[in-house]
């Protein structure tokens, strides 16, 4: 079995330090502020000797040859052979402007710049390029720490990825904001709301009573059957472009009925309709709404 690779790369700030821990939490050799010259020789040298299976590395700015040199060495890296993925990691710049004023650190273009904001704005501009080289992209802005944690469970908590495409399913709610990182983006606002059935507000789209109200309603029915009819098309055309990742965003107005009832029935029927495809769901807002 070959090295499963991830390297976390992105904006300052937007918790590549929280997504390495939660990847050493799950038994991958981690590395901070790894060097982009020394990429293929470490990989060489631990595919040579095999000691381990599961590697992940945080590049970014702090290695002065990474921006320029990045491309070229990833390029390399699978001209080689080598598999890996790349999670793009980024946040509003106001959240990542709240983020800094909250702690000790300093971004690590402010000396060069003299101002945060402008600091947040040019490494933007310069990790623009990388991410055409993201196989998961992922805005930090609606997460704490904890649900980052959590979310980078969901996908890695297995070990190496699935060579089955993956679908992940994020339920949320408008109010709080869309999630940046979707492919497809539906909305389930169309749909008869429980929140305003007294014995079913205080329930989540998680108890089966959800779903049975939802599917009393001949709207569900039509709407879960075009979702799964288009994904079945959307996941074909992933495919032939090589990329196995697809996100899905189910929105309605807080998150907590009517888009987790519907993420979790849209799952179950991919999952039964389609073996070859890995489904997982994340509940985004399901406690907020």
């Amino acid at each position: 079995m070959g090295i499963h690779l991830v390297i976390v790369t992105g904006e300052s700030g937007a918790g590549k330090s929280t997504v390495l821990k939660a990847l050493e939490d799950l038994d991958y050799l981690a590395i901070e502020n790894f060097p982009i010259r020394l990429l293929i020789p470490f990989i060489e040298e631990l595919t040579n000797i095999g000691s381990t299976e599961k590697v992940a590395l945080v590049m970014d700015l702090r290695d002065p040859y990474f921006i320029k040199e990045a491309p070229k060495g990833l390029l390399e890296l699978k001209r080689k052979g080598y598999s890996y993925d790349l999670i793009y990691l980024s946040a509003d710049t106001e959240v990542l402007l709240t983020r800094f004023s909250q702690t000790r650190r300093t971004h690590p273009l402010l000396k060069d710049f003299k101002d945060l904001r402008k600091a947040i704005e040019a490494e933007k501009e310069l990790f623009s390029p990388l991410k055409a080289f993201a196989t998961l992209y992922l805005n930090t802005s609606q997460y704490n720490v904890h649900q980052l944690r959590h979310h980078i469970f969901t996908l890695f908590g297995k070990g190496a990825p699935s060579q089955k495409p993956l679908l992940h399913i994020i339920s949320f709610g408008y109010k709080y904001g869309i999630p940046s990182e979707v492919n497809y983006l539906f909305d389930a606002r169309i749909l008869p709301n429980p929140y305003f059935i007294p014995e079913l507000n205080p329930l989540t789209g998680i108890d089966q009573r959800i779903k049975n109200f939802l599917l009393q309603n001949s709207k569900t029915e039509v709407l879960l059957n075009y979702l799964v009819n288009y994904l079945k098309w959307a996941i074909q055309m992933h495919l032939e472009e090589g990329r196995k990742l697809i996100i899905v965003g189910i929105g309605c107005t807080g998150g907590k009925h009517r888009s987790p009832a519907i993420a979790y029935m849209l799952a179950e029927r991919i999952t039964k309709d389609f073996p070859n495809i890995e489904v997982v769901v994340t509940l985004r807002d399901v406690e907020r709404g």
